[in-house]
């Protein structure tokens, strides 16, 4: 599914026209994403959490040479899914 398709869906189920369910879908997707630049959980209970990932520095390798590079410890974002997204996906 696309952000397209997803709008056109909320639009539909929700009677709204295509640009209130853009701007509902957007406004959505930009809390979360600025929820997570502070480092906040973000928690839809029912479908998961949505959260930041520390990764340790580590020693990985260049795919052209096969020199080995060190690769700097990072921030990466995680989604772990809840329990009924778990059931209904199975």
């Amino acid at each position: 599914m696309t952000k397209k398709e997803l709008i056109e869906i909320v639009a539909k189920k929700a009677n709204l026209t295509n640009k209130a369910a853009r701007d509902a879908v957007q406004t959505t997707l930009n809390t979360i994403r600025d929820s997570m630049k502070r480092g906040e959980k973000v928690v839809l209970t029912g479908f998961g959490t949505f959260s930041i990932r520390s990764r340790q520095q580590r020693v990985g390798r260049n795919p052209k040479t096969g020199d080995k590079i060190t690769l700097a410890a990072r921030k990466a974002p995680g989604f772990t899914a809840g329990k009924t997204l778990k059931k209904a996906v199975r």
